[in-house]
Order: structure tokens, then C-alpha cells, then sequence
């Protein structure tokens, strides 16, 4: 199974910002630790070029990411100060997830050990993304003729507002979000099907709305998917408003991969959000990775304790 990183291409933060970069870096090092992934099969990815960018969003905001002429406002709303690093890293994160989707088309499943940047519209980025990774790849794979028809399966807590916006009215492109009906952003847009938790939901409720979801994003017949897992649904996560379990976020990454191996759809996963402590939040990517892995024969996931 391949998996890609960028997080060599590090986004300089100040001390106190409340983005957590470090969750890359280590979760790279717990998937060599783990064996889950040979060492010749962790890759870094080229960066996204202008062309696959262009597919999704408007040249006018391209430019101005790359020259670092975007307001006050605009990096306000992303939550990133501007420098060529943060163009750099924004690039290669996306270029992770296209190279996972086409790994995926051969493999069944690969992985970016970052990206599920939903937030990101057309025009603009906003809530930590710049560009739209899954966005972008999903048009790179229907351009190349891997893919006429996508889902998107977001499981990360909070709406995939950029994702649903970017493919309104695309036929082609079934987008579902699973997330808290009350957190963030407060507008909300309209996906294929949004499934919204209320406050303190837990597993079970969670996993009964994920049925429904697969149901219906299966029904699209989608030739590739791709996978939000985010691990801010949590109950420790300070953002989530969720009450998952480690065990119960598990059983949906188990649940997702089992149903996409039944219909033989190729899955491409990305990490998305969590905002919980560093080594809690690696530990439930760590776990999605496992739990891909298996989905190929690497083995039964390790049972996730429910702290």
C-alpha cells in the first residue's frame, strides 16, 4: 500500500497558532514504526502544477496564493500567514492526494498522510485549506479517463462546505458529509447528502447515519472514492462537539473500507482534521491506516482502545 507526505515542507507557525503541523511529521514516523507501510512505498509527492489547480479553481486566486498578494482578510479567513512555504506545502499537499488516487486506481487503496482540505472553494480557502485536494484530484483522475464517475465520502466533523460548492450540480461527482449539524461553518452548503450530528452524538448514532450514507453514495455507482477520515469526531477533540470513541471511530474506518472493497471501488484516503491532543489524534489516523491495510489482505486492524 502507498502512502504520501509532504510534511517535509513545513508551514513555519508561530508558537502559539492552534494549527496542529507536528501531527504530520509524527504520524509519518508512527506508520514506519507500525510496518504498515514498506519504506519503499512512503513516497513524497510532486507538487500539484498549475494545470491541476486550474481545473478547480479560478486563475485569479492561483495567482494571487503564488504571489502572496491575497487582503488581510482572505488569510484571516485560511488561518495561515502567507510565505512560499506555505505555497509550497499547499502544492505538494494536493499533488499527495493525486498521486494516492492514481496509486489507489491500481492498488485498490492509497493514502496522503495529510489533505482532505474541504474548506477551500473555487475562488477562495478558508478554515486551514488553500486548495481543495480532493477537488482537484477527483478532476485530475476524471481528466486522465481514471474515473468518470466520484464520491466523496467526508467523515471529518465539519461540513465539506468548499466540496459541496466546487460540485453543485455535477452529476458526475457525489459528495456526502457526515458532520456536527452546529459547528463549524456556520453556513452551511449543500452536499449530495449531508448527514448532520447533533452535539455530543456518539457511536452509535454515528454509525447508524453511515450506512445511510454509504447506501447512497453507493447507489451513485462511483469508479473512485475518496475518503475524508477525520479524526475530529472524538471526544477529546476541542473542536469536535462529537462523542466518539477511539473503538467507535475505528468501526466507521472499517465500515467505510469493507463496503468500498464489496463493490470494488477504489478508495484514496486523506487524513482531514483533529484537533485533540498530538499523540491521541496519530493514534486514530494510525488506525484508518490500519484499517486500509486490512481492507487489502495486510492483516485485521488492532482494536482501538475507547479512551
Amino acid at each position: 500500500m502507498r502512502a504520501f507526505y509532504s510534511d517535509t515542507f513545513t508551514l513555519p507557525l508561530p508558537a502559539e497558532h492552534r494549527f496542529p503541523m507536528e501531527k504530520y511529521r509524527r504520524l509519518r514516523q508512527a506508520v514506519v514504526a507500525s510496518g504498515l507501510v514498506a519504506a519503499h512505498d512512503l513516497r513524497v509527492p510532486a507538487a500539484a502544477s498549475d494545470k491541476d489547480l486550474l481545473r478547480v479553481h479560478e486563475a485569479d486566486y492561483v495567482e494571487r496564493v503564488e504571489i502572496g498578494s491575497l487582503s488581510e482578510r482572505e488569510l484571516r479567513r485560511i488561518g495561515f500567514p502567507w510565505s512560499p512555504a506555505m505555497v509550497e506545502r499547499s502544492r505538494r499537499s494536493v499533488g499527495a492526494t493525486i498521486a494516492a488516487s492514481r496509486a489507489a486506481g491500481e492498488d485498490g487503496v492509497a493514502i496522503n498522510l495529510a489533505g482532505g482540505t474541504h474548506h477551500a472553494f473555487a475562488d477562495r480557502g478558508e478554515g486551514f485549506c488553500v486548495f481543495n485536494d480532493v477537488a482537484v484530484a477527483a478532476r485530475a483522475a476524471q481528466a486522465a479517463g481514471a474515473a468518470r464517475r466520484v464520491a466523496v465520502v467526508d467523515c471529518d466533523v465539519h461540513q465539506g462546505n468548499g466540496t459541496a460548492a466546487i460540485f453543485a450540480g455535477d452529476p458526475s461527482v457525489f459528495t456526502l458529509s457526515i458532520h456536527g449539524r452546529d459547528n463549524y461553518p456556520l453556513v452551511k452548503e449543500t452536499s449530495d447528502l449531508d448527514l448532520e450530528l447533533a452535539d455530543g452524538a456518539g457511536d452509535e448514532q454515528y454509525l447508524e447515519v453511515l450506512k445511510t450514507g454509504l447506501d447512497r453514495a453507493a447507489a451513485a455507482r462511483p469508479d473512485l472514492v475518496f475518503y475524508i477520515a477525520g479524526a475530529d469526531p472524538y471526544r477529546e477533540d476541542r473542536y469536535g462537539r462529537l462523542a466518539l470513541s477511539r473503538s467507535g471511530l475505528a468501526e466507521r474506518d472499517r465500515r467505510v473500507f469493507a463496503r468500498w472493497a464489496a463493490e470494488g471501488v477504489p478508495v484514496t484516503v486523506v487524513m482531514g482534521g483533529g484537533y485533540a491532543a498530538v499523540d491521541r489524534v496519530v493514534a486514530i489516523h494510525l488506525e484508518t491506516i490500519r484499517a486500509a491495510s486490512a481492507s487489502l489482505g495486510g492483516g485485521l486492524p488492532a482494536g482501538a482502545t475507547s479512551g
